[in-house]
């Protein structure tokens, strides 16, 4: 079972809903048998600018945070994998420029950070093609178009 808590620290219109985050949520996590707890924080580019210097020096705000929980064994018990941080404006303006439907790009991008939160990374290629090819049959799964299509 997931336990999503959404959090809506920004002021925009035509968000996704709860069920739709959960959905995509859902699929991304469904591989995990043990329930999870994560949290899902949508905010806007001061806070996603501020976040992504903060914890990854870098000065601009990135479309999505991954913040896996590292909580030492036996300290909790409770299934928390972690938190996401979805940059809103950065969203929108993404599926605009790169012509994405854009509940395509929310659904990539929830997927892909949960995916993070399990541990999947794209830091070598090998790891890349691994998480590419599991974002892709998923969003395939719900009807969504290859993300990195234009990539190659």
């Amino acid at each position: 079972m997931l336990e999503l808590d959404l959090q809506i620290a920004t002021q925009a219109n035509g968000l996704p809903s709860e069920a739709q985050f959960r959905a995509w949520c859902d699929i991304a996590l469904r591989q995990r048998t043990a329930d999870s707890e994560l949290t899902i924080r949508l905010v806007d580019e001061a806070e996603g600018l501020e976040l992504n210097h903060t914890y990854r020096q870098r000065d601009y705000a990135t479309n999505v945070l991954s913040f896996p929980a590292d909580i030492p064994d036996g300290m909790l018990d409770i299934p928390l994998l972690g938190d996401l941080v979805i940059c809103v404006p950065v969203v929108e303006r993404e599926a605009l420029e790169q012509e994405k439907p854009p509940e395509a790009h929310w659904a990539h991008l929830v997927i892909h950070g949960c995916l993070h939160l399990l541990g999947y990374d794209h830091i070598d290629d090998a790891e890349a093609e691994e998480m590419e090819a599991l974002e892709r049959t998923l969003l395939a799964e719900l009807g969504h178009p290859d993300p990195y299509a234009d990539d190659k």
